[in-house]
């Protein structure tokens, strides 16, 4: 077996490459998800390492020594982060000609041939879901023995070897959880509505819904959802339980697990068992969820010890969610979010600008729309055209794009990247700050963030490190504009 390294490479300051595998950038306050996708594969080869260097503040420098005695190293990539990483992947070259370096994430998917055009220092590239892809490179196998990747003939020829079949049994696949013991430091994660410290995983991959935005179930995890058994994922929880003390909140990633009512409920009932949602247990969970789950499915999820549901509403217009292909619609929603507040749940609303059908007025119509459902908190991107995403081929063959297509500025801020001929995109990039400032500064929101702030003291000192990030995070947007 090689001496393989999983790597997030050291980045700008604050920002996060895994992103729970969605949008890659800095945020309105900085927070972290795990990486995931690069700790799965690592659980399943003996001797492996992962280094997340953005979370834990490492520069090139912290970790170099590490490439001196290893065999092959998979750096996890995105459409934002690229740049900086093949700058790290030419610097592990020079550190070691030997190794083998392997990009893997869903830029490298969709543009395989030419990110190896990029990049002399990259020997190949995985596609699709590259776990077991991984296992082949670390066990040695000829490149053009293994499916799932695009490499380097030693003549520098590029040869795509043929599509990897998609796990099926998601029962195969380790708990990631030792790895994140192992390897990672937990107070290094934490996000704006979650309890800290905290712990992600996935219980499943794939999403129905058809998001034309939505980048990794257009790219490696496809539209089918297949989750692990419910045995499996208790079997996690317990470990995390026994062996990491100090997590307070598990949140189950995946991209909508309460859309799949009946796994969602007897999971639910499990960990009830297990002591969850009853008086005096501690820990609590959380998970993505459509804002369209019925009733009794929240009943049973907040029975189950559910405290937190990240939900994207996207957009306060029905036409926009139409246009995006959402599949819900606004009065569904308001009664999940009815539903949800009545049976305690906390909410973090997710909402994006700039989508087609945009104009002043649906962006006026969202902001209403999110004073009025109010969820506890909220996060405001901007539509973010990923390559391999419907959205991107919508922008291209329309001409949205704005001078340029990338997603960031140089120091990891979101640019608005689409402009329409009756909304530029400097209009969307302003009215985010305007959304937020509407949002938060009315005063029913500041007592509700005031009176929990006075009934916790940790609580306290997080908002106010919060409050900090966020007005520092305004005024980077401004220098970015």
């Amino acid at each position: 077996m090689m001496r393989t390294l999983f790597l997030q490479a050291p980045s700008f300051d604050g920002y996060d490459g895994g992103a729970g595998a969605r949008y890659q950038m800095k945020r309105e306050v900085k927070s972290f998800w795990y990486p995931t996708w690069i700790a799965q594969p690592a659980a399943m080869i003996e001797g492996s390492k992962l280094i997340d260097a953005p979370a834990h503040d490492q520069s090139w420098d912290d970790i170099a020594h590490e490439f001196d005695d290893r065999d092959l190293v998979i750096l996890h990539t995105s459409t934002p982060s690229f740049n900086q990483d093949i700058r790290t992947a030419r610097l592990i070259k020079e550190r070691n000609p030997k190794i083998i370096v392997a990009f893997v994430g869903a830029k490298v998917m969709i543009e395989d041939k030419a990110s190896l055009e990029a990049c002399e220092a990259i020997d190949l590239v995985c596609r699709e879901e590259y776990d077991f892809t991984c296992v082949e490179l670390a066990e040695g196998r000829p490149f053009a023995e293994i499916d799932g990747i695009t490499w380097r003939a030693p003549d520098g020829t590029i040869v795509r070897n043929k599509d990897r079949a998609q796990i099926e049994d998601m029962d195969v696949l380790p708990m990631v959880s030792p790895i994140y013991k192992r390897d990672l430091d937990t107070s290094k994660y934490y996000g704006g509505y979650q309890r800290h410290p905290y712990v992600s995983f996935y219980t499943g991959r794939g999403c129905k819904s058809r998001c034309t935005f939505c980048l990794w179930p257009q790219t490696i995890s496809g539209h089918r959802y297949r989750h692990r058994s419910v045995p499996k994922v208790i079997e996690e929880v317990k470990y995390i339980l026994a062996e990491m003390p100090e997590v307070n909140e598990i949140f189950f990633d995946d991209d909508t697990l309460a859309d799949a009512h009946d796994f969602v409920v007897e999971l639910s009932g499990e960990l009830r068992k297990l002591g969850f949602g009853t008086p005096g247990f501690r820990v609590t969970w959380g998970c993505n969820a459509k804002a369209n789950v019925p009733q009794p499915v929240l009943k049973a999820m907040k029975e189950g010890g559910c405290r937190v549901l990240l939900v994207g509403y996207e957009s306060g217009n029905q036409q926009i969610l139409h246009n995006i292909k959402k599949g819900l619609r606004t009065d569904v929603a308001r009664q999940f979010t009815k539903d949800a507040h009545a049976l305690g749940l906390t909410i973090h609303g997710t909402f994006i600008l700039g989508l087609p059908g945009e104009t002043l007025e649906t962006i006026e119509e969202t902001i209403n729309y999110a004073k009025e459902i109010n969820p506890h908190t909220i996060q405001v991107s901007l539509a973010a055209p990923y390559p391999g995403t419907f959205l991107y081929k919508q922008a291209t063959e329309n001409g949205w794009f704005d001078s340029s297509h990338d997603l960031l500025t140089d120091n990891g801020n979101q640019i608005a990247q689409l402009s329409y001929p009756h909304l530029s995109s400097a209009v969307i990039f302003e009215k985010v700050e305007e959304f937020y400032k509407r949002f938060y500064f009315r005063p029913s929101k500041i007592w509700e963030i005031v009176r929990e702030m006075l009934t916790d003291w940790d609580m306290m000192k997080r908002r106010l490190r919060e409050g900090v990030e966020f007005f520092d995070f305004l005024r980077r947007r401004k220098e970015a504009a």
